[in-house]
């Protein structure tokens, strides 16, 4: 364990709640264990984490990601997370088959929905040609996370969505039957509807899809 893993698992520990620990658990379906620890009280202790290492300073560090993916509590993920969120500036083309790997393991939509529309939104924004070399690719892969994670990385693109991409991968999966590709399709639907709300409209009056993407697809549009 490295010395920054050492001091900010000293930090969780310290502060773990058996007590809330349950019914975080159980939200998660039992997935993933926890420490009990919650959002706001998290977010503090990786502030004290991240000052006392300064290690935001340093160049992006892989092996912290992966050291705190592969234990065993989530909380050590979502501080994983918080430092790719803060370290997206650092994230270069060759980063992705990185992101794909966080996307496959300990796979689970809280890691997934925050993968996909930063960081990897991040490194497609600026080397537009992995969206041909890679995430085309996942919009039909056999791993139903990647096939999410297509959907959902152009969430924040507002007027730079890649309108076409975004509606090939969402017939691509239009036939699912997995939950949670068919709330991902309504969830991005949803949010370029924000932008481009005719555009939305013509295409949910136009294409079938499940009943829960077409709900959440509609919310904006009257």
């Amino acid at each position: 364990m490295t010395s920054s893993i050492a001091l900010l698992t000293k930090l969780f520990v310290q502060n773990r709640n058996e007590a809330e620990a349950e019914p975080m658990r159980n939200y998660m379906k039992g997935n993933f264990p926890f420490l009990g620890i919650k959002s706001p009280l998290r977010k503090e202790l990786e502030r004290q984490f991240f000052n006392e290492t300064r290690i935001l300073k340093e160049p992006f560090n892989k092996e912290l990601v992966v050291e705190l993916w592969e234990k065993n509590e989530r909380e050590y993920q979502y501080t994983a997370l918080t430092y790719l969120e803060k370290s997206m500036n650092k994230l270069q083309k060759v980063d992705l088959p990185f992101m794909e790997w966080l996307i496959t393991t300990k796979s689970w939509w809280d890691t997934v929905d925050a993968i996909a529309p930063k960081p990897v939104g991040k490194i497609a924004g600026k080397f537009p040609e992995v969206a041909a070399e890679t995430i085309d690719g996942w919009a039909s892969h056999d791993n139903m996370w990647l096939r999410r994670a297509a959907i959902l990385f152009q969430l924040k693109c507002k007027q730079n969505t890649n309108e076409e991409r975004l509606y090939h991968y969402i017939r691509q999966n239009a036939g699912s039957k997995e939950f949670f590709i068919q709330k991902a399709i309504g969830w991005a639907l949803r949010e370029y509807s924000k932008t481009n709300p005719a555009s939305v409209k013509k295409f949910i009056n136009g294409q079938l899809l499940a009943p829960l993407s077409v709900r959440e697809g509609s919310k904006y549009l009257g």
